[in-house]
């Protein structure tokens, strides 16, 4: 297992020995498009899931999303996004009025996105290959992860740095006499989602992303802290979080590059989980590599096979009696097509193929296909 981890912090690394000159990345959040007054984008996915099996196909209107901001001046704006999930599903998941001091700085506060990772930030379907996002930014991160904070962000261009550190309302893990958190998914059931958050602590989330050698990105994350409690005189009713995460994306020509590994540890799952009876692990680890290859075709269309390989354990460790589970031990290969017909519009297919450590399963198949747009 370390074997395996040290491996895919060598190929992470291994990006920056690779970068040559290129154009820089052109992903800009809705926040840097803003014009005067009133700005309106979006985005949405709709999906076709298909399980090699007897079970039925799925599809569905997976995500449709409102972007809404507006700019008061050339300092002060607001950023928000409602997304709609499943065509019955309304969520707000940002909304933040952002003060820019100056070039270099600016000051956040408000619903916003914990800065971990690739996909959390930057989740649009039209910037990721692939029809679901992967898997790593559902079981470990979790995307799409944001809470209430306020903090600052910037860059400091003599370095090629660009920073961001805020305060954040944590996870919620035990509330109305029930625990939340468990081993299957680690945190994904215990985002507050700006949702009358309870809040007992504030978190630390820090990010800083080196952008100093043309098509290379390179992003070191932390998040420290822990879970919230409505009853904090409950022992054991919360846990510490510890998580890190190392993130690489490289473009040369045609070709992409993009990985990112993270890591999570918690204290206290011991007594968590004897007075839940959740099973939460006290160890969480994730990491994926991918490679695509495009083909311009006429004007801004691409054909771009892509291949990415997964890996995502939410019990690499546990506390006390509990015995590591071995079907949260998971890897996947996936593989596809992305077909860009516009700038923000693209047809996607590909096929999956999920394992886990449990002795003599089998492996688990799905074909996907669907559109993304993006404006």
């Amino acid at each position: 297992m370390k074997k395996i981890r040290l491996a895919a912090t060598a190929l992470l690394i291994g990006f920056i020995a690779f970068a040559q000159e290129n154009s820089n990345e052109n992903t800009q959040s809705f926040g840097n498009k803003l014009i005067d007054g009133v700005s309106i984008g979006g985005y949405a996915q709709i999906d076709y899931n298909e399980p090699d099996g007897s079970a039925p196909g799925k599809l569905d209107v997976h995500r449709m999303i409102m972007y809404l901001g507006y700019k008061f001046n050339d300092k002060v704006s607001f950023i928000s996004e409602i997304e709609y999930e499943h065509v019955s599903e309304l969520y707000v998941e940002q909304a933040y009025l952002k003060y820019k001091a100056n070039e270099n700085f600016n000051v956040l506060a408000g619903l916003m996105l914990v800065p971990m990772g690739i996909i959390n930030e930057y989740h649009e379907p039209t910037t990721f290959y692939g029809v679901e996002r992967p898997n790593v930014d559902n079981f470990i991160v979790p995307t799409t992860w944001r809470e209430i904070g306020v903090g600052f962000s910037g860059k400091i261009d003599n370095a090629s740095l660009k920073y961001q550190a805020y305060l954040f309302n944590g996870f919620k893990s035990y509330a109305a006499g029930a625990g939340i958190l468990r081993g299957s998914d680690g945190f994904r059931k215990g985002r507050q989602k700006g949702a009358e958050s309870i809040v007992n602590s504030p978190n630390l989330s820090a990010k800083l992303d080196y952008y100093g050698i043309t098509g290379l990105r390179l992003g070191l994350s932390g998040y420290f802290g822990k879970t919230q409690t409505d009853n904090t005189a409950i022992e054991g009713s919360t846990v510490g979080i510890s998580m890190i995460g190392f993130d690489a994306r490289y473009k040369y020509n045609n070709l992409e590059l993009r990985g990112q590994y993270i890591h999570t540890n918690l204290t206290d799952t011991e007594d968590y989980n004897l007075l839940t009876g959740k099973d939460l692990g006290s160890e969480m680890y994730g990491f994926y590599g991918e490679v695509a290859y495009s083909f311009n075709l006429k004007g801004v269309e691409k054909l771009t096979p892509f291949l990415r390989y997964e890996k995502h354990n939410t019990h690499a460790s546990t506390a006390g009696n509990l015995v590591a589970n071995d079907a949260f031990d998971r890897d996947e290969i996936i593989f596809g097509l992305n077909y860009k017909v516009a700038n923000g519009a693209a047809f996607k297919i590909d096929y999956q193929l999920m394992n886990n450590a449990v002795a003599g399963s089998d492996t688990a198949k799905v074909f996907n296909a669907g559109v993304a747009v993006s404006f």
